[in-house]
């Protein structure tokens, strides 16, 4: 019976008691063993050292010695995947390419609508997640285009020199790369 009842003249019934170790032990018990972080072998962490080093070297090559801005803060952590994670839908070209363009434009298209504000650069970082996700081309490196459109309040060109070119340029030296490597990449194109 319930504490209700007991006005009525009835007698309560006790609340069970509740062995709180017990409890978080048996909670511990049922999840999945945990197993920490993921470990690498020496030869993952040379081919993935080495394909950051090819990509990035040839951007900064193309940027530095042909007056082509190719370069672009994102690609550091974007060489990171398609490099070390070549197999993740996030490394796919459709993703790479798709993801820094669209991130980019959105970047552009709301410094350009509503200035230079806190809540627009947020907007805008939001917004190109959620387009990123709507078309399929989720790349998490992408989504600092917005903040660093807003930082360097670059002009609408940006979208083609270093956003386009840079991302097929390092989807290329990727594809090489692995060829030359005997690794599989990409995964998928479209």
């Amino acid at each position: 019976m319930r504490a209700a009842d007991a006005s009525l003249g009835a007698p309560a019934e006790p609340v069970p008691r509740i062995d709180l170790p017990q409890a978080r032990a048996d909670a511990r018990a049922r999840l999945p063993a945990a197993s920490g972080a993921p470990r690498y072998t020496l030869r993952q962490g040379i081919l993935a050292c080495t394909g950051v080093f090819v990509v990035i070297a040839v951007l900064a090559f193309g940027s530095f010695n042909l007056g082509t801005m190719l370069l672009l803060g994102s690609f550091g952590s974007s060489a990171v995947m398609v490099s070390a994670f070549p197999e993740l839908d996030f490394s796919q070209p459709r993703s790479v390419i798709g993801g820094h363009v669209i991130c980019s434009a959105v970047g552009l298209l709301a410094l350009a609508l509503c200035g230079p504000t806190w809540w627009a650069s947020a907007c805008a970082a939001s917004a190109a997640t959620a387009l990123m996700m709507l078309t399929r081309t989720l790349h998490p490196p992408a989504g600092s285009n917005p903040i660093i459109v807003f930082l360097a309040a670059p002009k609408w060109g940006f979208l083609l020199f270093p956003t386009l070119l840079g991302a097929v340029a390092m989807v290329l030296v990727a594809v090489c790369y692995h060829r030359a490597c005997r690794r599989r990449y990409p995964t998928y194109w479209y």
